[in-house]
């Protein structure tokens, strides 16, 4: 989104800057941070959820029914908070950036207002399927859940959209500072669109997966070893292990789109001061006077994954202008949180490769408590992965908002104190998430001590006595 940011830009930057757009940057950071963290649970875990639903209607079985009932009212909670948290960042997209909205909402809305059909669709859906529980029959029961997805993966396309015609705008005319023409499906399906698209979707099933999966891991590494954590752990982490080498693949086109299309951006990416040949790959290091300073360096590596030519020709940071290069600090941030995600990618592939080669030995898991360790701390990591390849594509792209057209410090409100604003917000989101991880924790507990019986049909309900399930254990 406009402002993404980390830490402070320089100081001669930040003279020359407005007041207020260090706050309205670094708050945009923080609530876009703490929301994305939910994406992947809107679009993958309610998948999750219906694998389980399908497996328990299609086998009689009762474990994995009982795993999905449970699943759809996380599902539920994750989705109020993330509405609250979704609705923060519409109101902040007019409060702090009015240029951008003022000058540009004609086009950048479009996506917006398609994601806003999607949420309330989902939010019908979600109702439906959480109350449907023992009140609808199976495969109809089943069947309302499938909005809840599709949904999710529509209002998900329709944001990434948004975020990728600010990195490559289009499908509208400009005449006097103004939009005088748009073509929605120019500025939807825009030239960053496609990669951009399959490659969040593809992060938010290995993210769900991962995390999901690493719950019921620390689960069985506490002893826990009943089919009701076995199956727990073995549907998030088969879709993601599937996930996994797809996203690898379709990152690696999509750091070659950026090359071709966004140079400026892949410049920061790779911290390369001067344009030429032979560049080599730096992993680790920082940026400072024009030079990358430790790191490891892989001879012609950039420019082999480039173009897979070690002459392949790479535009350094010394071709864009001066006005609007990016400081050193935030060079440094991009090009880390790239190395971030790549090394976490890796090694998110390499416990994939461990769990299919076991599958396929014995069909069974690894017996190893190793693999159990790494699959608790697989999510974590995962995590970590998203937020770092956000930053990518958000610090990336500044000083613009709109690359080409509108400088971030160009579309900053101008009044107000937003510091205050800033704290409030930290405030609100501190309670929301504190309160979300409140009741998580009241359903685990519930579970626990319900042990096989079914729980209410919504997470705040009283248990109803009548009702019982078979045994499943805890979540």
């Amino acid at each position: 989104m406009p402002g993404l940011s980390l830490v402070p830009l320089g100081a001669s930057l930040v003279l020359a800057d407005p007041a207020q757009l260090l706050p309205a940057r670094e708050q945009m950071a923080f609530t876009l941070g703490f929301h994305i963290i939910l994406v992947p649970f809107g679009v993958a875990f309610t998948f999750l959820m219906l694998i389980a639903n399908a497996r328990g209607i299609r086998r009689n079985d009762e474990t994995a029914l009982l795993l999905a009932r449970r699943w759809s009212q996380v599902a539920a909670v994750l989705f109020a908070v993330g509405a609250v948290s979704g609705t923060m960042l519409s109101f902040e997209l007019g409060l702090l950036w009015p240029r951008l909205m003022g000058n540009y909402g004609a086009a950048f809305g479009i996506p917006f207002a398609i994601e806003g059909l999607f949420f309330f669709l989902e939010a019908i859906f979600v109702a439906i399927y959480v109350y449907g529980w023992r009140r609808m029959r199976p495969w109809p029961h089943f069947w309302t859940g499938v909005p809840v997805v599709l949904s999710g993966i529509g209002g998900t396309l329709s944001v990434v959209a948004a975020n990728a015609w600010m990195n490559q705008p289009g499908g509208f005319t400009m005449r006097d500072g103004k939009i005088v023409e748009v073509r929605p499906l120019e500025v939807i399906f825009n030239d960053a669109f496609w990669y951009e698209a399959i490659h969040m979707l593809l992060a938010a099933y290995v993210v769900a997966g991962f995390v999901v999966a690493g719950v019921y891991a620390a689960g069985m590494l506490r002893g826990r070893r009943d089919r009701y954590h076995r199956l727990g752990l073995l549907i998030p982490l088969t879709v993601a292990a599937l996930a996994t080498p797809l996203q690898v693949f379709v990152g690696d086109i999509a750091a070659r789109e950026v090359y071709r299309n966004e140079p400026a951006k892949f410049a920061t990416i790779e911290a390369l001061p001067t344009t030429g040949t032979h560049v080599p790959e730096v992993l680790g290091g920082y940026y400072a006077n024009g030079k990358v300073h430790g790191g490891l360096k892989v001879p012609s590596g950039a420019s082999l994954l480039s173009g897979y030519s070690p002459s392949t020709r790479i535009q350094g940071l010394d071709a864009i202008p001066a006005e609007v290069r990016p400081p050193d600090r935030l060079v440094t941030i991009v090009h880390l949180s790239f190395d971030v995600m790549v090394g976490i990618g890796s090694a998110l592939l390499a416990l994939s490769a461990w769990y299919a080669l076991a599958w396929w030995r014995r069909r069974d898991l690894p017996r190893s408590r190793w693999f159990l360790r790494a699959t608790t701390v697989s999510g974590l990591l995962a995590v970590v992965a998203l937020e770092a390849g956000w930053v990518v594509t958000e610090v990336g792209r500044q000083p613009w908002t709109v690359v080409g057209h509108l400088l971030t410090r160009d579309a900053v409100a101008t009044s107000g104190n937003l510091w205050l604003f800033f704290a409030a917000t930290v405030a609100l989101y501190a309670a929301v998430g504190a309160t979300t991880v409140y009741v998580l924790r009241l359903l685990r507990r519930r579970w626990r001590d319900q042990g096989g019986a079914t729980e209410t049909d919504v997470p705040y309900g009283p248990p109803r006595a009548s009702e019982s399930a078979p045994a499943g254990g805890q979540a």
